[in-house]
């Protein structure tokens, strides 16, 4: 991909300070099979839990890189500092990525400095309708994955995050959108959609996580299809610069064992 700025195996496109100041939301994704938090997601949030498009709408096409590279640092000393012992899950735009070894060095750096293991970062890959090299996207997740990075697939079921991609990209793994999941547990339609995706993935060995969960209805109906990974309002919203304010133990104890039953 042009314009990268890659000098010595480091980018220097970051140096300058963005703008505008942002911080991060944390929000669980939870295992039922488990019954723990397994991982937390970043979500980018206004200094004072202003919303994401707030922040968002002020990333010029000049200050894509900028943001995305501050918001993986940004995430990444947060969780640190907030004691996460849970994987971290970023979300990256794969345009913002020029050159994978070289556009990787700030995230690496911090990592280093805060002790955080590569194995705990999960990118999660948004905005995928603006991509236009999928070999490009390609290369970056089997970049990623040779550094011991997981990855996953934003969306998936809606608009551009749809089966075309898996025919060239081998994600770890893929986020089912809410539109599918929304009243699963009572819609025969998204019932079938949702077997098909949930064999599918098993025949191509990708995870599945179900997003947008806010009905006990949909999570128990979701666990016993299989996919027992899920995120959503029935489990916390997310938290500004803090983890998850209230325990899920007994809820998710509670659900696994109504699914046993």
């Amino acid at each position: 991909m042009g314009n990268c700025a890659r000098v010595d195996s480091h980018c220097k496109r970051c140096d300058i300070p963005l703008p505008f100041d942002f911080t991060m939301a944390f929000q669980p994704i939870v295992d039922i099979e488990s019954a723990s938090i397994v991982t937390y997601e970043a979500l980018v949030r206004g200094p004072g839990g202003e919303s994401a498009y707030s922040i968002i709408s002020k990333v010029t096409d000049d200050l894509l890189y900028r943001f995305d590279q501050a918001c993986r640092v940004r995430a990444i000393e947060l969780a640190s500092r907030l004691g996460m012992q849970e994987r971290l899950s970023i979300n990256f735009m794969p345009n913002a990525v020029y050159e994978p070894q070289a556009c990787i060095q700030a995230t690496l750096e911090v990592s280093r400095r805060v002790g955080w293991p590569t194995d705990r970062i999960v990118f999660e890959i948004t905005e995928t309708e603006m991509v236009k090299d999928r070999m490009h996207l390609r290369g970056i997740i089997d970049a990623y994955r040779s550094m011991g990075f997981t990855t996953a697939i934003d969306d998936f079921g809606n608009g551009y995050a749809n089966l075309d991609l898996l025919t060239d990209l081998r994600p770890d793994k893929l986020k089912i959108d809410r539109e599918l999941v929304m009243n699963c547990h009572e819609d025969p339609r998204r019932q079938a959609i949702l077997r098909a995706v949930h064999g599918l993935a098993g025949e191509l060995d990708v995870g599945l996580i179900a997003e947008g969960v806010e009905l006990r209805e949909e999570a128990l109906w979701l666990a016993r299809l299989g996919i027992s990974s899920q995120q959503g309002f029935y489990f916390a919203r997310p938290a500004l610069e803090s983890l998850c304010q209230h325990s899920l133990s007994e809820m998710l104890l509670e659900l696994r064992s109504e699914i046993q039953r």
